[in-house]
């Protein structure tokens, strides 16, 4: 049993925060903090009496290194679980060297100045957080995060080596607006709008932004458009999985998505450069996230489900082989569990599951490591407990190439 000090009060963290109440034999104590501290308080006192976890709040400025410093040295938790914006990924790293305390995230730095989508910010701490005896988890959402475990599995499992991964995210949820996002609007569109990218044979390849469609049988689902984009779990798992070939990440969208997404892209409202608006600096994809429905409230009005997985294909014993390992979440069921829509619920369960593995020496060793690079039994096994079943086809049905 352990302490977490977990950064953050979005529609993720909301779900990480339930699901760490709903797990008191690991988290006897829990602080929430965030800039808005009204809002952890909301949720502590939603949670208090139907958890024997202990519940506190705080206030802190994830972009303030001493003020984070300050929190954890006050709080003295087990492990931090950064569930804030990835801008503010480095400055909550520092504070957690400068205190040796473990670590854990879902999603990689990203500059907010620049739509870059790379490890090497957190990598270039590796040496530093080996020496200090502590242990950096990154990327413990699901994609992120479930899909290199789901590699990590397959490789140990099913494979002599992989070849060739496809990792599909489709969410056929349907919140009936004509346009919103599942989760913070400022992060989705930067990565849905910016150019696409596969690896193969050693070496990336981009595409244009929604260049390459596909169309799949999404199992319990049916036949949805997906898109090809970059993902940050590509990098990693070109370095982390041997014998592979080639990595694709695909993702599908409704038509309304892409008609409105080019309406706003055509008029310059999903821009990060900052422009001057009556005497004052603004960016405009800011204020299009400001004006846009909160990913939180969407969960009352979301019907349908969602299907993340991949598909291998490598040898075993020789033989050629293909499996797809896959989770299918019901939008409905999880707002009834935990208030929330489910691309909320399957990051916010890996972050939990992440942070107990950390917490309790099961995951721990001094560095910065990526989510394959541990063993992924413990962390298949948690995902069945904790609402996260998945399932393995062995005869799947492949995307072409």
């Amino acid at each position: 049993m352990g302490k977490a000090l977990i950064i953050g009060c979005g529609g993720v963290a909301g779900v990480a925060i339930h699901k760490c109440c709903q797990n008191s034999e690991a988290f006897k104590e829990i602080c929430i903090a965030s800039r808005t501290v009204s809002k952890c308080d909301a949720l502590k006192e939603k949670l208090e009496g139907t958890t024997s976890t202990k519940i506190t709040t705080a206030q802190v400025d994830a972009d303030d290194v001493d003020a984070l410093i300050a929190l954890i040295q006050k709080e003295k938790p087990d492990v931090v679980l950064n569930l804030a914006l990835p801008y503010q990924d480095l400055t909550i790293m520092d504070a957690c060297l400068a205190t040796n305390t473990h670590y854990v995230d879902t999603a990689n730095y990203e500059p907010e100045d620049t739509a870059k989508f790379e490890y090497k910010w957190q990598w270039a701490y590796r040496e530093r957080y080996r020496e200090a005896g502590i242990t950096a988890l990154l990327g413990s959402g699901f994609d992120p995060g479930v899909t290199g475990v789901f590699s990590a599995y397959a490789l140990k499992h099913y494979f002599d080596e992989i070849n060739y991964i496809d990792i599909l995210d489709c969410n056929a949820g349907d919140h009936g607006y004509p346009f919103a996002t599942n989760f913070n609007p400022e992060i989705n569109i930067r990565e849905v709008s910016a150019k696409g990218s596969y690896w193969e044979d050693g070496r990336w390849v981009e595409t244009e932004p929604m260049e390459i469609k596909k169309v799949y049988n999404f199992p319990e689902i049916g036949p949805k458009d997906m898109y090809l984009l970059h993902h940050e779990e590509i990098e990693s798992l070109a370095l982390n999985i041997p014998g592979i070939k080639r990595i694709r990440f695909f993702m599908t969208f409704g038509q309304s998505y892409l008609t409105h997404l080019k309406c706003l892209e055509d008029v310059g409202m999903t821009s990060i450069e900052p422009i001057m608006y009556e005497g004052r600096e603004i960016v405009p994809l800011q204020f299009l996230k400001a004006v846009l429905p909160d990913p939180s409230s969407l969960g009352p009005r979301t019907k349908g489900k969602t299907n993340i997985g991949c598909i291998f294909r490598g040898k075993k014993d020789g033989k050629e082989k293909n499996i797809y390992i896959y989770n299918v979440c019901d939008h409905q069921e999880c707002y009834k569990e935990v208030g929330s829509q489910a691309v909320a619920y399957t990051t916010g369960v890996p972050a939990m599951i992440g942070a107990m593995l950390v917490m309790n020496g099961t995951w721990q060793r001094p560095g910065v490591w990526n989510i394959e690079e541990f063993d992924p039994d413990p962390f298949m096994d948690a995902l069945n407990r904790f609402g996260l079943p998945w399932k393995v086809s062995e005869n799947p049905e492949l995307v072409e190439d």
